[in-house]
């Protein structure tokens, strides 16, 4: 049993290696040399932990910038955090929730090897997220064992192909090919942005072909002009909240000092995550091909969101400041309505709105990824005050989920559950 366990949670557990067996094993079905296959499967290992590390610059960047933003601002509400929710879910859930990814994985190939949509998701961290929300959902509305199990592993296997399915067309248009798919649980709200993005923008002006003054073409360059947009919005938050506030993170380093070199460090995160991005591509893409042509004919790997950032990097800073500016809207909006205050999820905003952006530069130019933009905030900040009540009843308080595919199965499942018990 040990053993077992070692396999199954130390080693089949961590993603990184996960993702390089799977490369391995796609070398080995092209008949690759043992040369290609270990140099393509240490490659796929060093691109997945390079991004996985960039990833964790920009967490530790925008955990600073939201505290300081809650404090700043004074804002008193409820946080979007699935890892707090997905915590307190492993205590009496664990078992449950890990038998329905595995489950929802087995629905996945199912489903891509009989059908025409061969999408198989690959994003680890999102699969567990809607395996939380199907064990905590149907556990509270009255599922037990077999029938917990087997109705959240149906939900979200049917889910990773089903939203992977609903991005492709514009997921195509933003790379130009069918390599790979989305696979991340806030493509409704990417399809919001989308849509309002069609309507108001103007898909001939992207957000990559901004022209600037001599003077200022060193904001061509990405990073530049990611430092210039970023180093803002960490300085005037920390200005609010004062030195007070930012010295626990500080150590003794004058806060905006120390604020303006997070608005650096994010910048670095976002180097980092594309640098593992495109080597990561570079690897997983033609080994897939040998699982495809062995498992499951034409598949389509459905990998996580920064696998887009690199095609529209402009898109991604408008998004996540539009998406931001969107939320704080909501923020204080939808309490006018009855609803709870949710406060801006920095995380959130970044890696769902940056790709929301590049969605809306798709369709709708630069104009399509800022109002798009907005609307996808308002949307992302709606949808957990709609499923906070729901989880109140559960005996969740003061934090709801933050995917807008995993909230809308929430509802849609909450809901149903409770109309037949």
């Amino acid at each position: 049993m040990s053993f077992l366990h070692f396999i199954v949670n130390d080693v089949l557990g961590q993603a990184s290696i996960l993702i390089s067996l799977i490369a391995m094993i796609g070398l080995i079905a092209l008949k690759k040399s043992p040369g290609q296959i270990i140099t393509g499967t240490l490659k796929t290992l060093l691109g997945f932990l390079v991004l996985l590390s960039g990833a964790s610059i920009i967490v530790n960047a925008l955990n600073f910038l939201g505290e300081i933003f809650q404090k700043g601002f004074h804002m008193r509400g409820v946080v979007t955090d699935v890892g707090s929710i997905a915590g307190i879910a492993q205590q009496t859930l664990g078992r449950e929730t890990a038998l329905i990814m595995v489950l929802a994985f087995i629905v996945n190939i199912l489903i891509a090897r009989l059908t025409r949509f061969k999408y198989i998701f690959l994003t680890g961290q999102a699969s567990l997220w809607m395996a939380t929300v199907c064990s905590v959902i149907g556990y509270m509305g009255g599922l037990r064992g077999a029938e917990l199990i087997i109705t959240g592993g149906v939900i979200a296997g049917v889910m990773a192909v089903g939203m992977p399915v609903l991005a492709q067309p514009i997921v195509r248009k933003i790379t130009g090919s069918d390599d790979f798919a989305l696979g991340h649980f806030c493509t409704i709200g990417y399809i919001v942005q989308a849509g309002v993005a069609k309507i108001t923008g103007n898909v001939n002006k992207s957000t990559e072909d901004l022209e600037l003054p001599q003077a200022l073409s060193f904001l061509q360059d990405t990073y530049l002009s990611m430092m210039v947009v970023m180093i803002p919005i960490y300085l005037i938050p920390a200005i609010a909240a004062g030195p007070e506030v930012v010295a626990p993170f500080a150590n003794s380093v004058n806060y905006l000092v120390y604020s303006f070199l997070q608005s650096i460090q994010f910048v670095v995160g976002v180097y980092v995550l594309l640098s593992g991005v495109r080597l990561l591509l570079a690897e997983i893409v033609p080994a897939f091909r040998g699982i495809a042509l062995r498992i499951v004919p034409n598949a389509i790997p459905a990998l996580d969101c920064p696998v887009l950032f690199p095609y529209a990097p402009n898109a991604v800073i408008i998004g996540f400041i539009s998406t931001t500016i969107g939320s704080v809207i909501g923020m204080f909006l939808f309490p006018s309505l009855g609803l709870a205050m949710i406060l801006p999820g920095m995380l959130t905003n970044f890696f769902a709105g940056g790709t929301a952006g590049i969605f809306g530069n798709a369709v709708g130019g630069r104009r399509g990824a800022i109002i798009g933009g907005i609307f996808h905030g308002l949307f992302i900040t709606l949808l957990p005050a709609l499923l906070l009540p729901l989880l109140g009843k559960f005996g969740f308080s003061n934090v709801t989920f933050s995917d807008s595919d995993v909230i809308g199965v929430g509802l849609v499942f909450g809901h149903i559950l409770n109309f037949f018990h």
